[in-house]
């Protein structure tokens, strides 16, 4: 599993309590243990490299999923469960599944096995019932290394290439497509769906993260399936993501609100009504599709020790938040120049800076044509980038090649108040080749910016 990396922004004795926490099942907030189920069905579908098995179960279960090689296979053991059926799924040539057995075990508990065509790497988590749907139990499988360079999260991270990862690390961002699966999000006037548009976006910014020195991408939701706001939150946290950034493209009531926004948590009021109104629509929707509520705190400790991991957090989620309304006001309007604040349950992680993008309001004639096109995605995608390096030149945590500065590098991200000439000597270069390597003209230049240095004395 994924190696653990802290973050500057985060107290490490916090985080050390936070993590124990975790270990004692008091930050995670576990669901209670199953009374009892039946498995009354399986489904499966095929979204690109993932397969998806659902349980449809009558009650809700306690589980334990674990691998078996040579052959390749997944157990799933239910506690206290059973079933009438005879569990089958239809064959379909992309899947990962080449069977599936069941039986009873130790006399109240049910065992399935899943044949593998493959080697997986597993994902789950539970739906609790909703629009007539019975509690459910969904298993993702996805083939292990097949999203190329693009790490998916729950995968495990391999050095990258031609970088030394023995003291060093890639700062690592989240990158959240919001929606997905039977959960379209908000569909414009021309039949636009916010799902797509946040997974094009997602995907493009997720290819320059992987090309961007010092950065890797971990995409939360690779295909078009759904995932509910706790498993979204979850996979950053168990990914070390030391950014998470959510991105969306919403709808209002008025067709005339139109341009983008970004948002960080606020436990309190929301800074807006559109801020409000956008985020109770978030939450609602998550609820109405099975998803687990994420508010709820029953250990006064736990309450408190979150809180103080949480305020670091905040902190720097709205220093990243500002980054980004400075770059996306470069490519197309911003709604309002300042961080919006609401309750976004995606938002709530504890130890993770976590803002949510909203890229336009695809209500709105003009941004849902805009938002359908390629160019506007990348230039989108290529903003939220620049404002990802700005973030990082003074929030990369010791120990990542970012924070390193450049030292083994030909490589210099711009930081607040930096000149070009102060640069040009930091690097003992003169000013002139700094200027000629870059296709700088004249002294302009901007936070977050990657300037490439003349090797010393060439």
């Amino acid at each position: 599993m994924c190696v653990g990396h802290h973050r500057s922004d985060i107290d490490p004795n916090r985080r050390q309590i936070l993590r124990a926490l975790g270990a004692l099942g008091l930050a995670t907030l576990p669901l209670p243990a199953a009374a009892g189920a039946r498995v009354e069905r399986l489904r499966m579908s095929v979204d690109g490299e993932t397969t998806r098995l659902v349980f449809d179960m009558e009650g809700e279960a306690e589980y334990e999923v674990f691998r078996l090689q040579s052959p390749e296979r997944l157990v799933v053991d239910l506690t206290n469960a059973s079933t009438d059926t005879s569990l089958e799924v239809n064959d379909h040539p992309r899947s990962v599944i080449d069977g599936v057995r069941h039986a009873p075990r130790n006399g109240s508990d049910l065992r399935v096995v899943l044949d593998l065509r493959e080697a997986v790497n597993p994902r789950s988590f539970q739906l609790m019932p909703a629009q007539g749907a019975p509690h459910r139990l969904v298993l993702d499988l996805t083939r292990s290394g097949s999203a190329g360079t693009r790490v998916e999260a729950g995968e495990e991270r391999e050095p990258r290439r031609g970088r030394s990862q023995e003291d060093l690390r890639d700062v690592i961002v989240a990158i959240d497509a919001g929606h997905g699966g039977h959960d379209p999000g908000a569909i414009g006037p021309n039949g636009t769906r916010e799902k797509d548009v946040a997974l094009e976006v997602s995907q493009r910014l997720a290819d320059l993260v992987e090309d961007e020195w010092g950065m890797e991408a971990v995409m939360i939701r690779t295909g078009d399936y759904f995932l509910p706001l706790r498993e979204r939150v979850k996979r950053a946290r168990e990914a070390e993501a030391d950014v998470f950034m959510s991105i969306h493209a919403d709808a209002f009531p008025d067709p005339s609100v139109n341009g983008s926004s970004v948002y960080m948590l606020s436990e309190g009021g929301a800074s807006s009504e559109a801020a409000r109104f956008l985020a109770e629509r978030e939450n609602q929707a998550d609820m109405r599709l099975g998803g687990v509520p994420m508010n709820g705190r029953d250990d006064s400790l736990s309450n408190v020790l979150l809180d103080l991991a949480q305020s670091g957090s905040l902190e720097a989620s709205s220093t990243l938040a500002e980054r980004m309304i400075d770059e996306l006001d470069r490519v197309g309007k911003v709604r309002r120049p300042k961080v919006e604040r609401a309750n976004f349950a995606v938002l709530r992680s504890p130890d993770v800076p976590s803002i949510l993008v909203e890229s336009g309001f695809i209500s709105n004639p003009q941004d849902e044509r805009r938002l359908r096109s390629s160019s506007y995605q990348q230039s989108l995608a290529e903003a939220l980038l620049t404002g990802l390096r700005a973030y990082f030149s003074t929030h990369a945590r010791p120990g990542t090649l970012i924070a390193d500065g450049g030292k083994d590098t030909e490589q210099h991200i711009i930081r607040p108040g930096e000149t070009l000439s102060g640069i040009a000597e930091q690097y003992s270069v003169s000013l002139s080749e700094l200027r000629a390597v870059n296709g700088v003209n004249g002294d302009t230049i901007y936070t977050g910016q990657v300037l490439e240095v003349p090797s010393r004395g060439s």
